[in-house]
């Protein structure tokens, strides 16, 4: 069986990745090779000047009324699996970066003209059978679902047609929504010609625009998201006010595919290799985390007041003892922090919790990027709590060497389709404290092998939140043996990608 995955990011090639598809678009392909598969993998190229190309061919694409060119290059080919990427200036021209900022009024505009392009190309590209002998077509996200639209429509595409189409929601809360026309990044402005059934793939709430996610949806023959627990959740109608976020306007669609008998919830896993983790001391780490703070200043002219604090908490912290580290690694979005940004007598939910750690001699470390007005108030909190380090960018170094050095990760995620940190903390011996959601749940047993708390309403949430980091910080003051016994049991569980790639085979595949 041959397998062909499409998608955005692939963090098997150099500056590919941004998020936990990337994670999956790395491990999957070898797990599945490992049981006999055949795997190739085709990404956007975005001008990486590390990738070692192998021109395969030139694709000729009939996209926006004119023919462009684009070209296949075969960049690794090792243990079954193929990696290709296709260039064009589309995919880079933004300098390396894998997504555009269009702003608020012009939501994923270049993106979605972009990523329609790299869909038609696919097409084109499995049509000529360029890549050849395939039996499906596993297509990831929002980015990669153009190809189940030229599929369905296009009469062009017959060998297509014939294949497998199967279809992995990563982000439920990225959907790629534009207008059907009227617009220069539209759906008919790529596809002029293309007849199309608007019921099947407009958006529900705007009925006048094209929704990829729901039209991969629909489209493809079997539907995949990343937990046993998601897939349940998605089938509901999100209530952000309760603080519950489950299909995002796609419940009925997702509803749909589990009453035909489409829908599929299988973890991600995780890599467990024999070498153990770089291990840094508490001070080391201190130095390791300043050399970093200068990288990120050195990117400015100015100073930022977010990296001058951090600094200045940095040469603090190294003057003092050591104290005991509560982690958390990730993106700083609503998704991740929504909890820790209710508002509290104290400033915010992150406050309190700062308060609660100083209690038990315990510093909070959180390193991450992502939405502007939640990092200030981050720093902000960092400002005003000695015990609080927030390290506002990302390295590779940083984020690996603090889940084994870290006592306590925390990882209350609003919703969590199903999460990498808490498996990457577990890996390490580092209990996690999670939101009982989506993968978190399926992944983290309170008592067990970390603390997990739940609610029924914002308020709950935080209130257990809070209740549940001072459990875990005075368990492990009071009652080390126990506290440990979490540990042994954190580090021992298994994600193995080959167990789940059986899973892909029998329950996606067959």
């Amino acid at each position: 069986m041959h397998i062909l995955m499409v998608g955005a990011e692939n963090d098997r090639l150099p500056n590919c990745k941004v998020g936990g598809v990337a994670d999956v678009i790395r491990d999957i392909p070898y797990a599945l090779s490992e049981h006999g598969l055949t795997v190739s993998v085709v990404v956007p190229d975005y001008g990486q000047e590390q990738l070692t190309r192998h021109f395969i061919a030139d694709i000729v694409v009939p996209f926006r009324q004119h023919l462009e060119t684009a070209s296949l290059w075969l960049v690794e080919s090792s243990e079954g699996v193929n990696q290709y990427v296709i260039s064009h200036s589309l995919f880079s021209d933004n300098g390396g970066k894998i997504y555009c900022d269009d702003g608020a009024n012009r939501p994923f505009a270049s993106d979605a003209t972009k990523f329609a392009f790299f869909s038609a190309a696919v097409c084109e590209i499995i049509e000529h059978r360029v890549i050849d002998n395939l039996d499906v077509v596993h297509l990831h996200d929002w980015h990669a679902a153009g190809v189940s639209v030229l599929a369905k429509f296009s009469p062009r595409f017959v060998y297509l047609k014939t294949l497998k189409l199967v279809y992995t929601v990563h982000n439920l809360a990225l959907q790629g929504i534009r207008p059907f026309n009227h617009d220069e990044s539209s759906l008919e402005a790529w596809f002029p010609t293309l007849n199309y059934d608007g019921h099947q793939i407009c958006d529900h709430k705007y009925q006048h625009c094209y929704n990829p996610m729901r039209s991969g949806l629909n489209l493809c023959d079997v539907i995949h998201v990343v937990s046993p627990t998601y897939s349940l959740e998605v089938q509901e109608t999100s209530r952000p006010d309760e603080g519950f976020f489950g299909g995002e306007g796609l419940e009925h669609d997702m509803r749909l595919a589990a009453t035909q008998g489409r829908l599929f919830g299988i973890l991600n896993g995780c890599n467990y290799g024999s070498e153990a983790s770089q291990r840094l001391s508490y001070s080391e780490y201190l130095t390791e985390a300043e050399k970093c703070i200068f990288k990120w200043m050195s990117k400015s002219h100015l100073i930022e007041t977010k990296h001058y604090i951090a600094h200045q908490r940095v040469s603090k912290w190294k003057a003092l003892e050591e104290k005991t580290i509560v982690s958390s690694v990730g993106r700083i979005t609503d998704q991740k922090v929504l909890l820790l940004m209710q508002k509290s007598p104290n400033g915010i939910v992150l406050d309190d919790l700062a308060l609660v750690a100083d209690k038990f001699d315990s510093n909070i470390v959180i390193l991450g990027s992502g939405d502007p007005y939640i990092e200030s108030q981050f720093m902000q909190v960092m400002a005003r709590r000695d015990n609080v380090l927030f390290l506002n960018g990302y390295d590779q170094k940083l984020g690996d060497t603090l889940y084994p050095l870290g006592k306590l990760f925390l990882m209350p995620s609003s919703f969590e389709p199903c999460g990498i940190s808490q498996m990457l903390a577990m890996r390490d011996g580092q209990p996690c404290l999670v939101h009982g959601v989506g993968g978190l749940k399926d992944t983290v047993s309170h008592n067990e092998t970390g603390f997990v708390f739940n609610g029924e309403s914002l308020a709950e949430q935080v209130e257990q939140l809070t209740d549940s980091f001072e459990y875990a910080l005075s368990l492990l003051a009071s009652n080390k043996e126990v506290f440990s016994n979490i540990s042994m049991n954190a580090k021992a569980k298994r994600f193995e990608w080959s167990g789940l790639a059986k899973q892909y085979i029998s329950k996606l595949y067959k």
